[in-house]
């Protein structure tokens, strides 16, 4: 085989990137019918649980659901699962029974038809047809399947069969900002790719009765909602067809060092579990978030005044939103589209982040109407 000269490879390599950055180019959301306000939410879990007896663990549980003031605590919750489902799997309260396989079983459907619900909405937006995309990253906490939820959503969406698909799983909250990242080097890197990014998260993997571990596992019920968001990412907009919302100037990823032991968790026989230190995470996320974001900036060679810029923060809860403000000194109402979705939706884990950034679009970009 004759060997390629240096400079053809070059142009080679070059023909195949975009000439751009990559750019958000359509945002669709999407939750299951089932909705549950906050205030009535330890009345259903402890009923729907069997656990109504535990009146001292009830108790608590209430001061966990209605935690912070009226105007910035989480209102409503949606769900996949509900009474109905949860009577039909009591080994979902039971612990001494195996039942990671029902819940996975449950999630196989359920995930990929909430997912293309969002993604219709984005490709709607988009303008352009679905078999145009020519990437798929899904990000979900709710599977372990192969083909996964990536496989059955491209077919719902009638995506072409060469459609490059990418799973992400267990990724947690960051799985939404991972999805994005992955997504601008696909479109940077192959000229007229179209990735759809997809976070779906369904807490039926998760749901579990009250226990003796205050307040670990109440914690989780007390925060947790389902939901999907669905990003259209490219490079190099085609107009006038396309419409690009945010352009994708730089991504990075920090660890903090040591930090293994305060979020955790993993699939096991009683289905999703792990442990969250909530009275380290949230120092942790608002002490490190200055220096992270200046590690970013500086790289590029940027300086920049917090205040001067937009943000959409994932709202892991409100204490760490009020961290965040706090440290960052941020002005009134730089976080108002991370808390109205947690207001309105509560933790969804990866999908969380595609809410915010749907509140955050330009003004008259159309999409999400600002409550």
């Amino acid at each position: 085989m004759a060997r390629t000269p240096v400079t053809v490879r070059r142009e080679i390599r070059r023909a195949q990137r975009a000439d751009g950055p990559a750019a958000v180019l359509a945002i669709g959301t999407a939750n299951p019918t089932t909705c549950i306000s906050q205030d009535d939410y330890p009345d259903y879990y402890f009923r729907v649980t069997n656990s109504e007896h535990l009146t001292d663990l009830k108790d608590k549980f209430k001061k966990l659901c209605y935690s912070g003031q009226q105007a910035s605590r989480t209102e409503k919750r949606f769900f996949h699962h509900t009474e109905k489902l949860i009577s039909a799997h009591p080994e979902f309260l039971d612990r001494a029974t195996p039942s990671l396989d029902a819940r996975l079983d449950i999630a196989i459907t359920a995930a990929p038809e909430l997912a293309a619900s969002a993604a219709e909405k984005a490709i709607a937006e988009w303008g352009r047809p679905a078999t145009d995309i020519t990437h798929l990253v899904v990000a979900t906490n709710s599977g372990a399947h192969a083909p996964s939820v990536d496989h059955y959503l491209a077919l719902l969406l009638g995506l072409r069969p060469t459609v490059r698909r990418t799973m992400l799983h267990l990724n947690g909250c960051s799985a939404g900002s991972a999805a994005l990242r992955l997504a601008k080097d696909l479109a940077e890197n192959n000229r007229g790719a179209r990735v759809l990014v997809a976070c779906v998260e369904l807490n039926v993997v998760a749901f579990h009765g009250p226990k003796d571990d205050y307040p670990q596992t109440l914690i989780c019920q007390a925060a947790f909602g389902d939901g999907a968001g669905a990003v259209i990412v490219g490079a190099d907009a085609v107009h006038p067809v396309e419409h690009p919302l945010f352009e994708m100037v730089s991504a990075s990823q920090t660890v903090i060092p040591g930090t293994e032991h305060v979020l955790n968790m993993q699939l096991t026989e009683h289905g999703l579990d792990g442990n969250i230190s909530y009275k380290e995470l949230i120092p942790l996320a608002g002490d490190n978030a200055e220096e992270c974001l200046s590690d970013a900036f500086r790289q590029l060679g940027v300086a920049v005044e917090w205040n001067d810029l937009f943000w959409v923060v994932h709202p892991g809860s409100r204490f760490i939103v009020d961290q965040i403000d706090k440290n960052l000194r941020l002005e009134r109402g730089k976080l108002a589209a991370s808390r109205r979705v947690l207001r309105d939706y509560g933790n969804m884990l990866g999908a969380t982040l595609i809410f915010v950034l749907d509140e955050q679009r330009p003004p008259n970009a159309g999409g999400r109407r600002r409550s």
